[in-house]
């Protein structure tokens, strides 16, 4: 379903500023996988994420999706089957739109514009049942304005609106890390249930190791630019925090740095 191949990216280049953010990165994803990234900051992770998402052009190497090239694809173009929720709960929303208004946009991301009604009463009572599946009483709130959700909220109605209509690729980009506790653990559990219902397939980066580990069939460990551990499921069910820890002290023979991939185990 998605093919990297010698995916190269240089910031600066030739500057005394320059910085490798991908180094040849080779990573393929089977339909229905669902890969965690970890790593330190400035492991390439958000840049991984950019150049799937069309956000960002690779300086080498290609990106296939579904066995089609789209290297060359513009994000607007891409995002017809690839979906992402970003870490920012305001990222993801029109805050001014109500609920319904944002629903009805992400869901025709994938079809083509025409004149008609933008919600007729068969939409309406879609939007309504795919609300109710969050538990969050928003299916009572349709009319409300977006900017007057919790963060909480908010992240719930993105993840929603970026997985209805079935994307190809899901992408969650550290999507419960400006969350509370207990709203990160919501839009976690809620992640685990549309990823399964839908057998989307996700790759997620994540600073919580905890979090990466729960979740997910395989685990891929970015550092420098570099994909320097890749996990397969059968492993992946036995890893523990502490053998992962170890894992990268015996590839990289030193510690990982005291970022948030520390502190949040």
């Amino acid at each position: 379903m998605l093919n990297l191949a010698h995916i190269g990216k240089i910031f600066n280049e030739g500057t005394p500023d320059e910085k490798v953010a991908l180094d040849q990165v080779d990573l393929k994803l089977e339909k229905g996988d669902f890969v965690t990234v970890i790593g330190s900051n400035g492991a390439g992770k958000s840049t991984l994420m950019n150049v799937i998402s069309g956000v960002l052009s690779p300086d080498a190497g290609s990106v296939e999706i579904d066995g089609k090239e789209v290297t060359g694809l513009p994000e607007y173009k891409r995002s017809r089957f690839i979906g992402r929720v970003f870490q920012d709960p305001m990222a993801g929303t029109a805050p001014s739109m109500t609920i319904e208004e944002n629903l009805a946009m992400a869901y025709s991301r994938n079809q083509k514009r025409g004149l008609k009604k933008g919600v007729d009463k068969k939409r309406r009572n879609f939007f309504r049942e795919s609300l109710s599946t969050l538990h969050l009483g928003l299916e009572n709130r349709m009319n409300a304005k977006v900017g007057l959700l919790s963060g909480g909220e908010r992240q719930a109605l993105s993840l929603l609106m970026a997985t209805f209509t079935e994307p190809e690729i899901l992408l969650l980009d550290e999507h419960t890390a400006a969350l509370d506790p207990s709203r990160a653990q919501l839009i976690t559990e809620l992640t685990k249930e549309i990823v399964q219902k839908h057998q989307l397939t996700t790759l997620m980066v994540t600073h919580n190791m905890k979090q990466a580990l729960d979740l997910g069939n395989r685990l891929i460990m970015m550092d420098k630019g570099e994909i320097i551990l890749a996990v397969e499921e059968e492993e992946k069910n036995k890893l523990t925090i502490e053998k992962l820890l170890k894992e990268f002290q015996r590839i990289k023979g030193e510690q990982m740095a005291n970022d948030r991939a520390m502190l949040s185990i």
